[in-house]
């Protein structure tokens, strides 16, 4: 398959996206006190780690996550608190799914990764 340079910008960051966001999930899983919390970002995690493969499959980049995201939200849990870190969290995924949309015209594959991330989204949410 032949990917055009675009495209190939927007599969590799989203890619490196995925990759950040499993780390972040995990250690949101290490900090939350609530065990349903735990629990959903655990599992949102090993998602967005699918995530990735897929994109991976596509670009057949290796690429190393970026612990920013890692570090700085279970920071900004203590100290904005669940509720505005949640909110936060859920406008990721859904501009996710957004940002999304065009690539998956092009690569059916991730049509199910931009309706993950809605689903994401709605499940972050459902946590407040």
């Amino acid at each position: 398959m032949n990917i055009n340079k675009e495209d190939m910008k927007i599969l590799l960051k989203s890619q490196q996206g995925e990759l950040d966001v499993v780390l972040m999930y995990k250690a949101l899983a290490d900090v939350v006190k609530d065990k349903e919390d735990r629990e959903t970002f655990k599992k949102l995690a090993a998602e967005e780690g699918h995530h990735a493969a897929v994109f991976h499959e596509l670009t057949q980049v290796n690429l190393n996550p970026k612990k920013k995201l890692a570090i700085f939200m279970p920071i900004l849990y203590k100290l904005m608190g669940k509720k505005r870190l949640y909110l936060k969290i859920a406008e990721g995924e859904y501009k996710a799914a957004q940002n999304y949309a065009p690539v998956a015209e092009k690569f059916p594959e991730i049509e199910s990764v931009k309706n993950d991330e809605k689903r994401h989204g709605d499940m972050v949410k459902s946590l407040l």
